[in-house]
């Protein structure tokens, strides 16, 4: 059993897919029309097999979890990052709004952000081996 794919649910595929390839810097993997919406995943530019799917959030029970976690301040998901200091840096440069500063918990340093298309989103630096 292998993780492939996960989805981010979000109020706008066109300025999603913006703000994650322009912004964050993934590629785009699949773009296929469907019905008013599209199979729209992105991946990282670095290589991997896990993709990313932007999934309206139709639905209005997929909305009202979306809005609960963001009311909440909880992340809806977590990205890896090397260097959770610079990434922030270069986020913040970008226009990103942070709701956490780099901060560290445990073991591993954060900061999250929110994504503008309805979620926050966790960066994490995991601990050196």
């Amino acid at each position: 059993m292998r993780i492939k794919l996960n989805s981010v649910l979000v109020d706008n595929q066109s300025k999603a897919l913006t703000f994650y390839t322009e912004v964050l810097g993934f590629v785009v993997s699949q773009d296929v029309p469907v019905g008013e919406f599209r199979w729209l995943t992105v991946r990282s530019p670095e290589g991997g097999e896990t993709e990313l799917t932007l999934e309206p959030n139709a639905n209005p029970a997929a909305k009202k979890y979306q809005e609960a976690l963001f009311g909440q301040g909880i992340p809806l998901t977590a990205f890896e990052v090397d260097d959770v200091k610079a990434e922030f840096q270069s986020l913040r440069a970008k226009g990103v709004e942070f709701t956490t500063e780099p901060m560290q918990a445990g073991p591993v340093w954060i900061a999250v952000f929110s994504d503008t298309c309805g979620n926050l989103i966790q960066i994490y630096q995991p601990p050196e081996a």
